[in-house]
């Protein structure tokens, strides 16, 4: 039984409100984000110096989050997994994808998402970056033709971590936030160390 999707479809929402709900998720998304400090490329980049993990410890505790509550409602009957969407997995140009949105982390001092925030915001330091991936965007249907053949490369289809480890998805998804509460100790101690050592380069 699935008594969260419908709601979305025609239910308690309406059959025309996705766009309503998902600009509401959107803002108050980029609000947290912009109250935490994440629409600051200084803020951003000093997990690079190991000054601040916060982006770190808040996106780690994103992910188990909603790991572990997606399987908690599968689990309840609150939710099929099976409708949620996930995307395929393209081996290779996915890791060189996620090479290159490092290095433009590190050189721009955004990602995607903090770049909007910091327009929101006013920044022009993310303005300037944001018009940079809108560039990017325009320019690759032009060379797709000839990346085409690397854009589905180590196609695996549609695979998740639960595929491949033989453990009970709720005890996996677990494991996981034991493992995030343990890093955050691990890198609070880092900051401090890093603080020690590098006091200079504090932002």
């Amino acid at each position: 039984m699935d008594l969260i999707a419908p709601l979305f479809r025609q239910g308690f929402f309406g059959p025309d409100t996705s766009m309503v709900v998902a600009f509401i998720i959107g803002f108050g998304f980029g609000t947290a984000l912009e109250k935490a400090g994440f629409g600051n490329a200084r803020k951003l980049t000093a997990q690079f110096y190991l000054h601040d993990m916060a982006v770190y410890k808040v996106m780690f505790t994103a992910v188990v989050t909603s790991m572990f509550l997606t399987q908690a409602a599968a689990a309840m009957g609150l939710l099929s997994f099976e409708r949620l969407f996930v995307p395929p997995t393209y081996v290779w140009p996915q890791i060189v994808g996620g090479l290159l949105l490092g290095v433009g982390f590190v050189v721009g001092g955004y990602c995607p998402g903090t770049s909007v925030v910091s327009v929101a915001s006013g920044k022009l330091d993310g303005m300037v970056y944001v018009l940079g991936f809108f560039a990017g965007l325009a320019v690759f249907p032009f060379v797709f033709d000839a990346v085409g053949e690397f854009y589905s490369a180590g196609s695996l289809g549609v695979i998740t971590l639960f595929d491949f480890l033989p453990v009970h998805p709720l005890l996996l998804s677990a494991a996981f936030v034991a493992v995030a509460a343990l890093s955050f100790v691990g890198v609070v101690r880092l900051e401090r160390w890093a603080s020690t050592r590098w006091p200079y380069l504090r932002y």
